[in-house]
């Protein structure tokens, strides 16, 4: 039997929680474009990274270093 990956269901990632957004009319013109223009076919999948991206980036930007 194949090793299960991330997205099979059992998995421990699996997404069991729902999170929605509002966008105004500028930002969803702004996401259909970018998605048109990059091939952009799982918009859930791009902000989902991206939202996971930038907290990641801002988590080891304040974390407290040694010598500041």
């Amino acid at each position: 039997m194949a090793t299960p990956t991330p997205n099979h269901r059992g998995s421990k990632s699996l997404r069991q929680h729902r999170v929605s957004i509002m966008l105004n009319e500028q930002e969803m013109k702004v996401l259909n474009k970018y998605c048109d223009r990059y091939v952009v076919h799982n918009r859930s999948k791009l902000i989902r990274e991206t939202l996971m991206r930038n907290i990641l980036k801002r988590f080891d930007v304040d974390n407290p270093t040694l010598f500041d």
